[in-house]
């Protein structure tokens, strides 16, 4: 990671929280005569003013600090991704599978990013194309996942071709394209695995599949992966949660790598299992267990 002299802040608004925390860490980088950047709804909350909109402030940054949920640290991921700058991500009290450093480590791991002994992690985006009639009418990115799910009651017919070879035709209410950080997302409560966001894979999970043979697929993440919709059904695309838009019958959504990861800074004291334990609540090891 190269010299830190402007981090870029971006703090979801969140009551006497977010005012805390934010004008704690605003008054912390400016004493160590660090350059801070915030767009004008994060300035907002310490009564101040800003001429950077959220496009701008990823460009002039050495650094960016998300102060919110995995909500927040997704639409930023998206915003950012491009100009790889480093995330460093704190969670202000939700469940935060992503946002893993909790309040009292955030100044401790900061000094540790700032001393170059901080650790990014590469994480893949999905890069999606909606082609209607042969041409692009739509491209995005996503951290977690891409959905497309119904908008009525009715089971919704999509057939899967990847790397132009035919897969299955899913009748079920949607499905969900995963990338390896968001199989902890909504594919988890759909009934996908877990998978180890170091892997290089994807993850097809159908949403309430009609046929029960019909489950969870992993593959590798070089594959090109389209989806052609064959009904007349209202279907919704939503990116990461957040984003949406309709796709109609006889479209077709391509969704493969994206060329850019996201780098997100990782907490030097934790690892990946022991984060799953604690937001999943999986047992302990025997040994704890009998001292209590």
């Amino acid at each position: 990671m190269s010299k830190i002299e402007t981090i870029g802040i971006f703090c979801k608004q969140k009551s006497a929280i977010s005012e805390e925390v934010l004008k704690e860490l605003t008054e912390w980088l400016r004493h160590k005569n660090l350059k801070v950047l915030m767009p004008p709804d994060s300035a907002s909350i310490l009564g101040e003013t800003s001429d950077h909109s959220q496009e701008s402030i990823a460009p002039e940054s050495d650094l960016i600090i998300v102060l919110g949920g995995d909500g927040t640290l997704l639409s930023v991921a998206r915003l950012t991704h491009s100009h790889h700058v480093p995330i460093l991500a704190v969670n202000l009290g939700s469940l935060g599978f992503l946002t893993e450093i909790e309040l009292p480590e955030m100044l401790s791991t900061l000094e540790k990013v700032l001393q170059g002994e901080s650790v990014a992690e590469k994480r893949m985006l999905l890069k999606t194309t909606l082609r209607r009639e042969g041409e692009s009418v739509r491209e995005d990115v996503a951290l977690n996942d891409v959905v497309i799910n119904k908008k009525a009651a009715r089971i919704v017919n999509l057939e899967v071709l990847v790397n132009h070879q035919y897969m299955t035709s899913y009748r079920a209410d949607g499905l969900i394209i995963a990338t390896p950080t968001g199989s902890t997302a909504y594919s988890l409560s759909a009934g996908g695995p877990i998978i180890h966001p170091s892997m290089h894979a994807l993850l097809l999970c159908p949403i309430c599949p009609f046929t029960l043979t019909n489950r969870p697929i992993v593959i590798p993440d070089k594959s090109a992966i389209a989806i052609k919709l064959t009904t007349e059904e209202e279907v919704q695309i939503t990116l990461d949660g957040q984003t949406g838009y309709p796709m109609y019958r006889d479209d077709i959504l391509e969704v493969q790598r994206g060329t850019t990861p996201v780098q997100i800074i990782q907490a030097t004291e934790k690892n990946y299992y022991e984060i799953l334990r604690k937001k999943l609540h999986w047992g302990r090891p025997a040994d704890d267990q009998k001292s209590d």
